[in-house]
């Protein structure tokens, strides 16, 4: 353990945001995502696990580390659910209020139509699957800048 890292976050969680960069996206999903097929198509190439987290768990750690994308519209994509565009589900504002605490401010979330959330899910650098059951506990992050004084 090292301080200051959520306990959640296990070695190779880190790695992963470590190795990403600006304007990488991440994906977080539940257990019903088909994420270790997706998975072997992203940068990363293999399924990354958060066992024992729920999707704003595993959020809420990722994000004390990675901040959200500013240079654009809306750094967080989500699935709409199948045959209603317009449909909300709980996980929809339990993930609002993590990413709008996380940043400070009103974070702007995308609905994506299911195939087209899959097909952006496999240009992420890595995905990530938590415990959690569902459903449409599907997220993209877009990894933002870390703004560090020089060394």
């Amino acid at each position: 353990m090292l301080k200051g890292i959520d306990q959640r976050l296990s070695a190779e969680v880190v790695h992963v945001l470590m190795l990403m960069g600006h304007g990488d996206d991440l994906v977080i999903c539940d257990v019903n995502h088909p994420a270790a097929t997706i998975a072997a198509e992203t940068t990363y190439g293999r399924l990354v696990d958060m066992a024992g987290c729920d999707i704003p768990t595993a959020a809420r750690a990722i994000l004390s580390l990675m901040p959200l994308d500013t240079f654009v519209p809306a750094p967080v994509r989500r699935m709409q659910v199948v045959g209603n565009p317009e449909g909300v589900v709980p996980i929809f504002g339990r993930m609002q209020a993590v990413v709008d605490a996380a940043e400070g401010r009103r974070v702007e979330i995308e609905a994506l139509e299911r195939f087209a959330f899959y097909e952006a899910a496999k240009r992420a650098f890595a995905i990530i699957r938590t415990s959690d059951s569902g459903p449409y506990g599907c997220f993209i992050l877009k990894k933002g800048v870390v703004d560090l004084a020089e060394l």
